[in-house]
Order: C-alpha cells, then structure tokens, then sequence
C-alpha cells in the first residue's frame, strides 16, 4: 500500500530553512552547477540546430529537431526509471560521478559534430548524462530532507536548479555572438568542476538502509515492474499531458520568438536604460537585430529564483496533487497567450503567467513520488518522477517538430507563398539560400521584411499551434482531477 504524504508542517518559514543540514545545501549546490551548463547549451538549442550552414549552424529542419528531442526525452527521462534504482544500489555518488563523464563526452562531441548522426550521438551522451545524474542528486536531497517540511525543501531545490537555469543562457546569449562552439566548450568545464563538489560531502546514511545484494538484472526488472504499480502508472500517464504542453516552451517558443514576435524594441529599451551593454543594444537597435530569444525565456527561471519559495510555501497548505491540478491550469492559460499576436510584451506576459503555473506544480511531482517511496527506495522513486517528462516530452517533440515545420516556420511559409500565390517554379524557390527567402518575397511583393512577415502571420495565423498545446495541458489537468477524486475515495474507505 502507498504511504500518504505526510502532514505538512506549519512552521515558521525560517524555521524550516535553517532545518536541512550541509549535505543538502551543497547538493543543491551541485544541481546549480550542472544546470549552469545543461540550460546554457538547452535554451539556444532550438536556434543553432534549425540556424543556416551560413550563419555556422547545422541546418537541421523542425522534423530533424524533433527527432532528436523525442529521443533525448526518452533517453533523459526514461532511463532514470533504471538509474534511480542503481543509484539506491551503488551509492549515489558513484552514480553522480559517471554522470559527469557522460555529461563532458556529450558537450564536446555537440560542439564538432556538424552531420545529423554525430550531432545525434552527442545529444544522446548528454541526455545519458543528465539521467544518471539526477536520480543521484534528487535520492540524495529525498533521503536527508525531512517529510514535513519536503514542500519548502523541494521549493528550495527548485529555485536553486533555477538560478543555474537563469545564468546558463545569459552566458551561452553572449557566447553565442562570438563563436558557437564556446557555448559547448564553457558548459563542458562548468559541469566537470562537480568533481570538486563531489568531495565537500560523505555519502549519505539512508533511513533503515539494509545491505543490497541484488544483481544489476534484478535491480532493472524491479525498476520496470515498479512503475506500473496502478497509482504510479495512472498519475505517469495523466501527468504526461503537463509535460507535452511543457517542453514546448524550450523546444518551439525560441524558434516562434525568433520567426514571429517583433522583439527590436527590447533593445531600443536596453539601450535608453543605464545598464551595463547599452552601446551594444544601442547598435543593435539599429541593426533592426531581433532580441536574443534565450534572454526572453530567461524571465521563466529569473521569476522563479524570486518566487518559488514563497509559492512553495503556500502551497505546502494543500497536497501536492492539488498544488499541480492549479498549476497546470495557470500553465495551459499562458501557453495559450502566447499565440495571440506577434507582440513581445504579450509574449513576456505569457511567459510571466506559464511561470506561477509552473512553479505551482512541476516541483511537486518529486514532493508526491518521495511521499509514496519506502525507505531506501528514494532514488527509484526519483526516477519515477521523470517518467511523466519521457512521455509528454517526446510525444511533444515529435508533434511540435512536425506542427512547425509545416505550419510554423516563417521561411517555409514564405516558400510556400511564393509557390502558391506568386506561381513561382518550386524546382526556382528550392534554390535560393535559407536566409534569403523572406527577402526575395518581400521584393516581389514590395515589401520590408517586417511588412512581409505580418502577411505572412495573417495569411496564414502560425500562432494557432499554441492552442493546440494548451489544450493538450488542460486535458492532462481533466485527467488528474478525476484522479485525484478517484484515490481521495479510496484512501477514505482503506
């Protein structure tokens, strides 16, 4: 039978903080190091893969990009469903520090692989990576945390993971300007000084911890019969739709902000403010250059370093499920926003909307698994909670990638007017160079590349695809709370 959660503790908010001992701090620490490079290399993804061999980049298309995510996700998300269960066996250190090495291999082999299978192999070393690794760091925090107060440790966690997730992409942001294959280089170092952090702190004793002779086999067969336990599996499966609604805010907005939302304004707002750079706003004012995109997403980690404890904190007054049910319907609203014109003040509303609803319910998938994990079983139970991500997140990827490149893409749509409305041979348009395509529609038309591409949007209404997402998000949030009706029944009558 499942453990409940335990009952959440009304003590003074300072209080619990100063709780949890030097083991969880420095783990914490250990996770901001690794998001510093993951998230620094995550967030101007999207942008390099689908970027012209001109602009140095491998010009993979949206299906290309697609395929690659929804393997990683099924890599990154699925496989610590079986490294969670090998970190309880072999130490959670041990885990961490193979992490590491995949980590580095994958960075390093994405900063020169320009073909799609080298790239591919490099994505796939990393996902590893991140997969191993974070079962270990999650099983740690879940062992030394204490049950009534897990909905702030688990807040901390989050906003801490979030200021990792802040300072990546504004370092990646100014790499990127200078040479691509820094961005790749820097977060290789950032990632390996976690061979440091690894020895600031012992392995830690776990509660009722018995000797584990199993075989490697039979970790991985319990591992797998494990989450489809009748609880575990409804709420994977449910909570899956959260997560397809999710990753499309990393995987599709930054190329949507790039193709879509007029964001020059930003750096005419940069350049007029005191601010450290605004020479350089103030030229790319000038320039027309659209806003790095990976600094306009960047606002979803800056607010949750902000606001995550506190919000975690009032929600430590309602269960975790409930605290996701509110969250994924705030979430789904500001998915749904963003669709709505090609103003970046819309799209940073939205994103400012999609982040409360964040924050109200992806770190309370972790507080829920560890209230059902037996002692010992906490990294397993870590693992567990990624399974939701493999699902929604590769599902997503594959209908995002395809949904953009066929209705989302600007340059594929102004190739698609040219051969339509204009009657140009398309053998003539598959001939001219990525970059220039808007510009040679635009010239037939006697158009500017901004007036060219309001047609296009209203011509052909690319911010449709959002609400496709948002209604993926509300379905997911109509499942759990038929869920969450369906377990308080029979908890009551148990």
């Amino acid at each position: 039978m499942a453990h409940a959660p335990s009952a959440p503790s009304n003590a003074p908010l300072l209080t619990q903080i100063q709780s949890f001992d030097r083991t969880f701090w420095i783990t914490n620490f250990m996770e901001v190091l690794e998001r510093f490079a993951y998230y620094g290399v995550r967030t101007v993804l999207p942008t390099y893969m689908v970027l012209s061999i001109a602009e140095g980049g491998p010009q993979f298309t949206h299906i290309d990009k697609g395929f690659i995510y929804a393997w990683w996700a099924l890599v990154q998300a699925q496989l610590p469903m079986f490294t969670g269960g090998y970190a309880d066996r072999y130490g959670y250190k041990n885990t961490i520090a193979v992490a590491i090495v995949l980590k580095i291999i994958g960075y390093l082999l994405m900063a020169h692989m320009m073909d799609f299978w080298g790239f591919f192999t490099g994505c796939m070393f990393l996902a590893a990576g991140t997969a191993v690794f974070k079962p270990g760091v999650q099983g740690i925090l879940a062992s030394v945390m204490k049950k009534e107060y897990a909905s702030v440790g688990w807040g901390l966690f989050y906003q801490l993971v979030n200021i990792g997730g802040f300072l990546g992409p504004m370092l990646a942001g100014y790499l990127r300007l200078l040479d691509w294959v820094y961005v790749f280089y820097a977060c290789a170092v950032i990632v390996s000084l976690n061979f440091l952090t690894l020895l600031m702190f012992e392995e830690p004793t776990r509660k009722n911890e018995k000797k584990d002779e199993r075989s490697a086999l039979s970790v991985l067969i319990e591992s797998v019969v494990g989450v489809f336990r009748p609880r575990i599996f409804s709420f994977v499966v449910l909570f899956s739709g959260f997560w397809f609604m999710f990753n499309q805010i990393f995987d599709i907005l930054p190329n949507f902000l790039d193709d879509w939302v007029d964001s020059t304004v930003l750096w005419h707002i940069w350049a007029g403010l005191p601010l450290p750079g605004s020479g350089m706003a103030a030229d790319m004012a000038a320039k027309g250059e659209p806003f790095n995109q990976e600094w306009i997403i960047n606002l979803n980690p800056g607010l949750i370093i902000f606001l995550m404890v506190p919000i975690a904190w009032l929600t430590n007054f309602t269960t975790p499920l409930r605290s996701i049910l509110v969250g994924i319907f705030i979430a789904s609203a500001g998915t749904l926003f963003i669709g709505g014109s090609t103003s970046v003040f819309l799209c940073v509303g939205a994103i400012f909307v999609f982040s409360l609803g964040e924050m109200c319910s992806s770190p309370k998938k972790m507080e829920y698994m560890a209230s059902l994990a037996k002692p010992g079983e906490e990294g397993l139970f870590m693992g567990y909670a990624n399974v939701p991500l493999a699902i929604g997140w590769g599902a997503g990827s594959l209908v995002g990638g395809w949904f953009y490149e066929t209705f989302g893409d600007r340059t594929n749509l102004a190739r698609h007017h040219l051969h339509t409305q204009l009657d140009v041979p398309q053998s003539v348009i598959d001939a001219i160079p990525k970059d220039d395509v808007l510009g040679v529609l635009g010239g037939l038309i006697h158009q500017t590349e901004a007036q060219t591409r309001d047609l296009l949007w209203t011509t052909y209404n690319p911010g449709q695809m959002w609400m496709l997402f948002a209604g993926i998000g509300l379905i997911s949030l109509v499942g759990l709370a038929v869920y969450d009706i369906v377990l308080r029944r029979i908890d009551a009558s148990a």
